[in-house]
């Protein structure tokens, strides 16, 4: 048996096919899970009953166990879930006046082992399969009522370009009108800097966003910060995402997390004009560090960061500055699934 929610529109039809089920239940069924979140064949109950009992012969549908959910003073929620495996991932809802985002992981534990992020910690264990990537989004769907889910960023635990093809395959569910129906343009991928995957992206026709961890404007301190860079250095990344945007006529935006004393003085904003200078499909977002005690990283005092705003601004970057969001329930990737491991 397999989870129902593994298969496409297409894969799906193909099996009702096989079951001598017309192809046209794959919709409704399609619609039962990603519009109205029953994840039971019983309650599905515009399908025949035949159909039913076949499909509870042939498919599951998960869902995740939740463990735990710390809830912010301003309405962001965390949610610490359980895998049928018996491992645990993290992911955040973060509504805000016009819109709510869902933020997702695409891994247990990570990889990348980048010095200033809790979930390296933890070390990498598994991808996640598209269908625990859907649950997440699922899920919070139905935490985001009586609003709607509008945005979708691949920004929490694991890097999703090292989980290409179950991340496509998500994502491609997540935009269809026949699934959550999520805009392209408000869902964003988050890479460390993998180039193959971002060549690969490139050649989707997918109108998503592109987020990249950047954090140093130089190759020195940028592979101390993240270990990737010394397989796929600045120069190259820097290329890549420029072909990135003419392929696809989207813009970049570069992540750049301050830390205090590492990479938040005048001399690395300088570093980081010079690396970006006269691109303007591109942008920085600002993203002052969490204060992680076991990474003995904090943010900066907010007039330095000003400091370092106010001067690429002057440069002629495109400049955000990330609002913190969940500071008191510890929302940073990582943070609660670490604590929740170390009792």
């Amino acid at each position: 048996m397999q989870d129902i929610k593994s298969l496409s529109l297409l894969e799906l039809e193909e099996c009702l096919k096989a079951f001598g089920a017309k192809s046209y239940y794959a919709k409704q069924i399609f619609s039962w899970i990603y519009k109205k979140s029953v994840l039971d064949f019983d309650q599905m109950s515009d399908l025949p009953q035949e159909l039913r009992n076949k499909l509870k012969e042939n498919f599951y549908i998960t869902s995740l166990k939740i463990v735990k959910c710390l809830r912010s003073s301003d309405g962001t929620k965390k949610f610490l879930f359980e895998l049928k495996d018996g491992n645990s991932i993290e992911a955040v809802v973060i509504p805000s006046e016009r819109r709510v985002t869902g933020c997702v992981s695409t891994q247990v534990g990570c990889k990348g082992g980048c010095s200033f992020c809790a979930s390296a910690l933890s070390g990498f264990i598994r991808n996640l399969t598209f269908s625990e990537i859907i649950d997440e989004a699922l899920y919070l769907k139905k935490e985001s009522l009586p609003a709607k889910l509008t945005n979708l960023v691949f920004m929490g635990t694991g890097e999703p370009l090292d989980n290409y093809d179950e991340v496509i395959k998500a994502v491609r569910i997540i935009n269809s009108p026949d699934g959550l129906n999520i805009g392209a343009r408000k869902i964003t991928i988050s890479t460390s800097g993998i180039i193959p995957g971002i060549q690969k992206l490139a050649r989707e026709g997918l109108q998503i966003e592109l987020s990249v961890s950047l954090h140093a404007a130089d190759d020195e301190l940028r592979s101390k910060l993240m270990p990737i860079n010394i397989k796929y250095p600045l120069k190259d990344l820097i290329s890549d995402c420029k072909d990135y945007s003419i392929k696809t006529n989207r813009q970049i935006t570069f992540e750049y997390i301050l830390i205090k004393g590492l990479n938040s003085s005048l001399e690395d904003a300088r570093g980081l004009v010079n690396l970006l200078k006269g691109w303007n499909l591109s942008k920085v977002n600002l993203i002052p560090s969490n204060s992680i005690d076991e990474l003995k990283i904090e943010p900066p005092d907010f007039r330095d960061i000003m400091s370092f705003k106010n001067y690429l601004v002057k440069n002629g970057i495109m400049v955000t500055l990330r609002k913190e969001r969940g500071k008191d329930i510890n929302a940073a990737c990582g943070q609660l699934r670490l604590n929740y491991e170390k009792k």
